[in-house]
């Protein structure tokens, strides 16, 4: 059994059938793939388990694959169907004003819980305001719009300091002839997020146990009893879903990504007895976890050949104290070189940087003692607030389809990225910070 730290496993005896877990449509592993969401009346596709990324060098449309997405399944979702979202920031009035439309005019329970900051940090943006004059803020009711406590995750412990509700997912219970949807991404709901952010999303169709620990994980947040909350993982095949913030814990021992990769074998023998090297990728927005840097590190000298592309770590030039941290750690091994991507499109730091935003893990080798290609994506930022504090989802994909997809993504942000290697800068080495809008 994988070490990872599981808590408490929620699960269902036997397998889903296949037939409706495939992830062979080839549109859904498209870069920046183009939406068919027109209109309620003809908006009507196939859903299909599988990734998407969005592509902010690209065209409008290719920019916005994975909010197209979303639109799509908010205008297949019929009555009587529902709608759960939690996410992190909510500035998008065309999406707000479909799921307005959604709950009014067909029927469809909407009903969402946003950090705090998605109103207090952009007042004048009306997105919040639709949904709220269409849903209202009863969090007891069938549709609502809900917030967590200022300052605060919904989940997280007062103790422990500022937190927010970081996630970024989507449930559908309905859309079209898929049921129990789950739509989990990397991208907030902004301008920026599409094009100016590399970010991922996957899609889970028809899979009743994934989408139900989901749910349940939803109806936590929204009930904020941070008290009874402790950190909570479920499977079923091909997925496991974790969600944070984890507490008890302080060690290592206790942290999701560390225990998933002491999983991994570097050095190996394949089946005809030939050598296997385990290969490592991980794209990462904000890496600041010595552990994980200090066990991704031992990796590379065990053998395994381990490639990143980041946006912010920390380092001893940001740090109060001097310091060193993540960024020193993550070049202390040969043949490990890192790839910032902190692009500075119009040398104006004042406004966004092109960046990546996915939070993703791929594993193409020897893992658990098994030959495979798995993927861990979601809101995960390798942070410490990301682990204890903050409301988290990571999703586990163990399908080699969606594995190799996720490596087209990650070899172009790698060709793509600026400064790339050349990444002994303020920006990469935290102390100029990106913020995430």
């Amino acid at each position: 059994m994988p070490r990872e730290m599981m808590i408490r496993r929620i699960g269902l005896a036997g397998a889903l059938a296949t037939a409706l877990m495939g992830v062979a449509l080839p549109s859904a592993f498209g870069i920046g793939e183009s939406s068919n969401y027109t209109t309620e009346a003809n908006s009507l596709a196939t859903v299909t388990s599988g990734p998407i990324f969005n592509n902010p060098l690209g065209t409008e449309t290719e920019q916005q694959a994975i909010r197209n997405r979303l639109l799509q399944y908010i205008a297949d979702s019929p009555n009587g169907a529902s709608i759960k979202v939690a996410t992190y920031h909510f500035w998008d009035q065309e999406l707000a004003t479909a799921l307005a439309d959604a709950h009014t005019r067909r029927g469809v329970s909407v009903q969402l819980i946003l950090d705090e900051s998605t109103v207090s940090s952009r007042p004048t943006d009306p997105s919040y305001g639709t949904l709220r004059a269409a849903l209202g803020t009863n969090a007891g009711g069938s549709s609502f719009v809900s917030l967590c406590p200022a300052g605060k995750s919904c989940l997280g412990r007062p103790e422990f300091g500022q937190s927010i509700n970081h996630n970024k997912f989507w449930l559908f219970s309905q859309v079209n002839e898929a049921a129990n949807v789950v739509v989990q991404t990397s991208t907030n709901l902004s301008p920026s997020s599409y094009s100016k952010f590399w970010n991922d999303a996957y899609v889970v169709a028809d899979n009743s146990g994934i989408y139900s620990a989901y749910a349940g994980y939803f109806n936590k947040m929204v009930g904020k009893d941070w008290g009874s909350w402790r950190y909570t993982s479920a499977s079923w095949s091909p997925y496991k879903a974790y969600f944070f913030p984890y507490y008890p814990g302080t060690e290592n021992s206790t942290d999701t990504i560390w225990n998933i990769l002491d999983n991994v074998t570097c050095k190996y023998t394949e089946a005809d007895g030939t050598a296997g090297v385990t290969k490592i990728r991980v794209a990462m927005y904000k890496f600041t976890r010595q552990g994980v840097a200090d066990k991704l590190v031992a990796l590379k000298k065990a053998g395994c050949n381990v490639q990143l592309v980041y946006t912010e770590t920390d380092s001893a030039d940001s740090s109060a104290n001097g310091s060193p941290g993540t960024w020193e750690m993550l070049h202390s091994a040969a043949g490990l070189t890192p790839v910032c991507y902190f692009h500075d499109t119009d040398q104006n730091p004042a406004t966004e940087q092109r960046i990546v935003h996915s939070k993703y893990l791929l594993v193409d080798g020897k893992y658990d003692g098994t030959d495979n290609k798995v993927v861990w994506t979601g809101s995960h930022n390798y942070s410490g607030p990301a682990l204890r504090e903050n409301d988290e989802a990571l999703l586990k994909i163990d399908d080699s389809t969606s594995h190799d997809a996720y490596v087209t993504h990650f070899d172009r942000l790698r060709t793509n990225a600026v400064p790339g290697t050349a990444d002994n800068v303020p920006a990469c080495k935290g102390v100029v910070s990106q913020p995430e809008q």
